[in-house]
């Protein structure tokens, strides 16, 4: 997924300052999510709950759009044009709904329900996503994932996962990043991760042992849903910092609720993060952004695809100053 917005801002991300460790039970943050356009007079709204300016980074995922049910007839879709990434892995995870994905590798795959498709930008790549003709509602995540210096300039991939759930305490489980619940994904990442999708029955409680090394996010998509002693509504991250090594959860609805968990250890890395791009500088985003607007090799062409490109943004007329997540508490 593209980040659309005509006025990018700019922003240097960094993780926490090591040896800030929780002492106590573990508290949970709320940040809520902020609407932006996907793109185009008739965009799909999306809600976006990283980065923002209470915590850029949850481990290493740094970007987390989270969109619909939208009605495909009245919103249009997803229809995004070949657009460039750089520096970090694109996870794409719908709960209903296909797309179509095209990208410079050759790939054409499409994203379904409880499948997995994680794109690997490194040096450069560029995909395109258009929702099928025979989806009428759309509704998912689009998350991304900030690579380490060691590996940001890495050869372009991308993998497919259809992870089996685990059934847990009248929760469904599907982990497509990492371990969790006796299940682990296959799928290479970088860092430490995790991430999964959990589907939890009307008034039950879950108890989830997880790694304490890393902080996690859990992002609401339906009902209310009590994280230690904090309820989120829909739309909203609970956020909690390392230290915790069980999380619980409990469905406060009548109707079964779904998040998204994820986590890793702290990012020890100042990020730059503009538009589509993550670099170490604001010299790597000038320089990433003159590649793409002169349809340079580094990201490559998607021939089949029937329209042009998406053109970047403008650059801010600043160099991008620090910007951290808040110490912990």
């Amino acid at each position: 997924m593209s980040n659309t917005e005509t006025d990018a801002a700019a922003l240097r991300c960094g993780a926490l300052v090591e040896g800030d460790r929780p002492t106590g039970a573990p508290r949970v943050d709320v940040l809520s999510a902020r609407e932006v356009p996907l793109g185009g007079p008739r965009a799909m709204r999306v809600r976006r709950t990283l980065p923002q300016r209470e915590r850029s980074l949850i481990g290493a995922w740094c970007f987390a759009d989270h969109y619909g049910p939208h009605e495909v007839a009245a919103s249009g879709g997803m229809d995004l044009p070949p657009h460039p990434h750089t520096g970090l892995q694109t996870v794409s995870w719908l709960f209903s709904g296909e797309v179509e994905h095209r990208d410079t590798l050759g790939t054409h795959a499409l994203v379904r329900p409880g499948e997995m498709n994680l794109m690997t930008g490194g040096y450069g790549i560029a995909h395109s996503e258009v929702s099928t003709p025979n989806t009428t509602v759309i509704h998912g995540v689009q998350l991304w994932v900030a690579l380490p210096e060691e590996h940001r300039n890495t050869a372009r991939d991308f993998q497919h996962y259809v992870p089996k759930p685990a059934q847990v305490d009248g929760a469904e489980i599907r982990v497509f990043l990492g371990s969790l619940a006796g299940r682990t994904s296959p799928v290479r990442a970088f860092t430490p991760l995790l991430g999964a999708e959990i589907v939890i029955e009307p008034h039950r409680t879950l108890t989830l042992a997880v790694d304490a090394t890393f902080e996690h996010g859990l992002l609401v998509d339906s009902g209310d849903v009590r994280l230690i002693d904090t309820v989120l509504r829909p739309a909203e991250l609970g956020y909690v910092p390392r230290g915790a090594d069980v999380l619980t959860t409990v469905n406060e609805t009548d109707a079964p609720a779904r998040v998204v968990l994820l986590g890793g250890p702290p990012f020890g890395e100042e990020i730059v993060m503009w538009w589509n791009f993550i670099g170490r500088s604001h010299e790597d985003i000038v320089k990433a952004r003159e590649d793409w607007e002169v349809s340079s090799d580094r990201f490559g062409v998607i021939k089949e695809f029937p329209g042009g490109r998406l053109p970047a943004p403008a650059l801010p007329n600043a160099v991008i100053t620090p910007r951290r997540n808040p110490p912990t508490r």
